[in-house]
């Protein structure tokens, strides 16, 4: 079965090295959170907003060593008032886990855009 997962998690610069970092923090708790290994990723879609152009996100996965997982970027639409330097991430995952025990992450200032769900 597949299921999707969502994360996100914000940078205080936009420097590749933070990009990186960042989206590695996001991916490692993610993994860690609901027991899957890059092989059972599908694929990746990573946003970040307008603020964010020194790296992609995905690169950041490629040297955890999702060198095969299917990964596109793109640019989060500008709404106005929105969290800046935020990057998110919808893997599409195979699992054998309920929707239910799917566990998302919301990490630094993204705890804002779901408290619910926020992780510490």
């Amino acid at each position: 079965m597949v299921r999707g997962v969502r994360g996100a998690i914000t940078v205080t610069e936009d420097t590749p090295e933070e990009i990186i970092n960042a989206t590695q923090e996001m991916l490692t708790a993610l993994m860690d959170k609901n027991g899957f290994a890059a092989e059972d990723v599908v694929s990746a879609i990573f946003t970040v907003t307008p603020d964010i152009t020194s790296e992609f996100p995905a690169r950041s996965a490629r040297l955890m060593g999702w060198t095969r997982v299917p990964m596109i970027c793109s640019q989060e639409i500008p709404v106005p008032e929105s969290l800046p330097r935020c990057i998110r991430v919808l893997l599409h995952v195979n699992t054998d886990k309920s929707q239910a025990e799917i566990k998302h992450v919301y990490l630094r200032g993204a705890a804002a855009l779901r408290p619910d769900m926020a992780s510490d």
